[in-house]
């Protein structure tokens, strides 16, 4: 069940509204110095990137009435900018079409917006651009109809997946569970190590992507003590992805592969305040064998030790 969201929380959407639409001057009488206020702007572009295409497909678009949408309509033919045909769709319907007046209008207007970003963002570093586009992308897909299911792909690792996973170990787990710099420096411990050691043979290490953006991560190693033991590290999944089932792919890619190479046994650390985790890790056959309380990170926990066989009974 979906829970209220906060006071707070809608007041901060709110006045990212506010501060954005004042940003790119959409409350401007007329939008990027054209003839055009906005919604006849985003009609216009409709009807450039959907030719032909009938009014009420337009609507349906962009939510507007009927009764202002024909008004905007009948404007644009009055100044020559689109053009009317009966739908070969639909016998009741007229197609909407730019006429080259229009597509000239519409080509000033994207060629000022395209202009007018562009300047903004050239104010900004180049990591401020990256992390700028980071947002708009999760802002975008958090906001996004699931109308379908987001493609999820689990791929195995290449250059800057292990910087990103670090990192997003240790923001992460800071923001979830106030855990200090301690726990980052553990996991740039165990993925330096992975790295700098990484036997492919007998290790590997998965990125998943969701839509195309990294979400979640996980890697198996030979365990120092015993090599017919595959130990699994450092599954993460992030907060935008939960509920995709990510995490229990990376899970079963993690048993699969120890399988396929021979392993005997995975075994695994975690905490168990990692409640979500340890569902995972139970629903795919692992045991808890061992409990030991700990103060790491800044806080006293309670280490878990979880081992699963591998190992498949004769039939």
């Amino acid at each position: 069940m979906t829970s209220q969201p906060m006071d707070s929380q809608v007041d901060e959407v709110r006045a990212f509204n506010r501060f954005y639409t004042r940003r790119i001057g959409v409350l401007q009488e007329h939008l990027l110095d054209s003839p055009y206020p906005l919604t006849h702007a985003r009609v216009l572009f409709e009807l450039a990137h959907r030719q032909p295409v009938t009014a009420r497909d337009i609507g349906d678009t962009l939510g507007l009435d009927a009764g202002y949408l024909s008004r905007i309509v009948q404007g644009f033919v009055a100044d020559g900018l689109i053009e009317r045909t009966q739908s070969t769709r639909d016998a009741r319907s007229f197609d909407l079409k730019l006429t080259p007046a229009g597509e000239a209008a519409f080509a000033q207007l994207d060629h000022h917006s395209r202009e007018t970003t562009a300047s903004m963002l050239s104010e900004l570093s180049e990591p401020a651009r990256r992390c700028l586009s980071r947002a708009l992308r999760d802002t975008q897909r958090v906001l996004s109809p699931r109308s379908e299911a987001p493609r999820l792909v689990i791929r195995t690792h290449g250059i800057g997946d292990i910087g990103w996973a670090i990192e997003r170990h240790g923001r992460l787990y800071a923001e979830e569970y106030g855990w200090n710099a301690e726990f980052e420096a553990l996991v740039a411990t165990l993925f330096a190590r992975f790295a700098s050691q990484y036997d492919p043979a007998a290790e590997r290490c998965w990125i998943a992507e969701l839509d195309g953006e990294r979400v979640g991560c996980v890697f198996v190693v030979r365990n120092e003590n015993d090599p017919a033991v595959a130990q699994l590290r450092c599954l993460l999944v992030d907060p935008l992805a939960r509920g995709h089932g990510v995490g229990r792919r990376l899970v079963e890619e993690c048993i699969d592969f120890a399988r396929t190479v021979g392993y005997r046994k995975m075994l695994l650390w975690t905490n168990d305040l990692l409640t979500a985790a340890r569902r995972i890790y139970e629903s795919h056959g692992f045991v808890l064998v061992e409990e030991n309380r700990h103060h790491s990170f800044g806080h006293d926990l309670v280490g878990q030790v979880w081992t699963k066989d591998l190992v498949r009974p004769e039939p």
